[in-house]
């Protein structure tokens, strides 16, 4: 939770910074935005591979296992859907691309910005840091009425990192490797389905 609200703030400080005009007007935030995907892109094959426990997770992979990240991906997209036609404003690409981040707000962010522009990364940005809000207080709820792996599907790809105490509090330890190979698959996933979506639909 303190994390999200870090996540709020320094977004609100940037558009404080942008609309006084301190920074300087030579500075091309398209080209550091490119900069900063490719920065976050980085970090993420630092941490997955200097994680100690990839050996265990990749051991661990199995076709059950993966169900559970196809899951979330399927019911996403079908709540998207449902709200699409239910609430019409945002254009069902840029809906389906927004869910596409399941969760991982920052990389979500930047990327959807550079295909759709500022207002839907904006969206992307803020809709992916509720997911993982909602996840954050409501994992007992969704475990209690839902099922153990429930709360490993709401938190998307924040489940095998910023979510996962929750999880494991709410759905018990047996679910840690469920929580973490759910969470890598996501995040592998993001940028390839969010350009998929962009570029087929």
């Amino acid at each position: 939770m303190k994390s999200s609200l870090i996540i709020i703030l320094f977004f609100l400080a940037g558009i404080i910074l942008g609309q006084t005009g301190i920074l300087p007007e030579e500075i091309s935030f398209d080209r550091l935005s490119i900069i900063v995907l490719y920065v976050l892109m980085i970090f993420i094959g630092l941490s997955f591979g200097s994680d100690p426990r990839l050996p265990e997770i990749l051991r661990s992979v199995s076709l059950k296992i993966m169900l559970v990240p196809v899951s979330t991906i399927i019911g996403t997209f079908l709540g998207i859907l449902l709200y699409n036609w239910l609430i019409p404003g945002v254009g069902l690409k840029d809906s389906l691309a927004i869910g596409a981040g399941f969760g991982y707000y920052s990389l979500s962010g930047v990327l959807i910005t550079q295909f759709s522009g500022e207002g839907m990364g904006t969206l992307a940005l803020l809709a992916n840091i509720i997911r993982e809000v909602i996840s954050l207080l409501f994992a007992p709820v969704f475990s209690r009425y839902f099922g153990k792996t429930a709360p490993v599907s709401a938190a998307g790809a924040t489940s095998m990192d910023t979510t996962l105490p929750v999880i494991l509090k709410a759905s018990g330890k047996e679910y840690l490797i469920v929580s973490l190979v759910h969470g890598v698959a996501l995040t592998i996933m993001v940028p390839f389905i969010i350009a998929l979506i962009y570029k087929v639909l």
